[in-house]
């Protein structure tokens, strides 16, 4: 007799245990994700743009590439403060530094490409030759 109680005592924590850690939320690692849009000098989005990220302290550098709308999404990061730049068409944007994302958040960055000493022909129109 005594062993059946002991054993339903056993099974009884056992259950309770499980069902708070099910209805505790968990955020574990990897939760965090950046969004946001790369633009171009005219701020028109620019298709298919590199966006490089890392750590600020420098570690795991990697990088990402928006879609055919400049739209990027980096998902399962690890909560922390990231430095963020992106090229495209010859031209980079500043980076971005300290971006602090916490676990669970999602976060939205806009990353605006400048021009250096030159306009990249890219975003040059043709001029029209004279006849």
């Amino acid at each position: 007799m005594k062993r059946i109680v002991l054993f339903l005592t056993i099974v009884a924590l056992a259950l309770v245990y499980v069902r708070s850690v099910v209805a505790t939320p968990q955020h574990h690692k990897g939760t965090t994700t950046l969004t946001g849009v790369v633009l171009g000098p005219d701020d028109k989005p620019v298709p298919h743009a590199a966006v490089t990220y890392q750590s600020s302290g420098g570690n795991a550098p990697h990088a990402v590439h928006a879609d055919a709308h400049g739209h990027f999404t980096i998902a399962n990061l690890r909560a922390d403060n990231y430095d963020m730049r992106a090229s495209g068409k010859g031209v980079f944007s500043e980076w971005e530094k300290n971006v602090t994302v916490h676990r669970g958040q999602t976060k939205s960055v806009t990353l605006r490409l400048v021009y250096a000493k030159e306009v990249p022909k890219a975003y040059v129109k043709g001029k029209p030759n004279p006849q």
